[in-house]
């Protein structure tokens, strides 16, 4: 299967989506969810995946789902193993269910 849309990492979408729109600073999310400043960090940065944890704290802060941050998290990685191992998996055969 052939993605037309290049990965998008999680930390993309907390940063542009939500921290710039609403004027949050890495450090100001990082004390309300009581986690490290360098965890929101790296994560915006593109630097770290991320987390169950850091899932479900902003999925609380932000009214939204753990879900939803798990699932960006797991097409991002799924798309760049993807592309790293092309033409690996392309080498495997194969075999109809039917």
């Amino acid at each position: 299967m052939v993605s037309i849309l290049p990965p998008v990492h999680p930390g993309e979408i907390l940063r542009e989506e939500y921290l710039g729109p609403l004027k949050i600073t890495a450090g100001g999310l990082a004390r309300t969810l009581n986690v490290p400043r360098t965890r929101i960090e790296r994560l915006i940065g593109e630097q770290t995946s991320i987390t169950s944890d850091t899932a479900l704290r902003l999925a609380r802060f932000f009214d939204t789902t753990p879900e939803f941050w798990m699932n960006m998290q797991v097409s991002y990685d799924l798309k760049i193993a993807a592309a790293a191992k092309r033409e690996e998996l392309a080498a495997i055969p194969v075999i109809s269910a039917a």
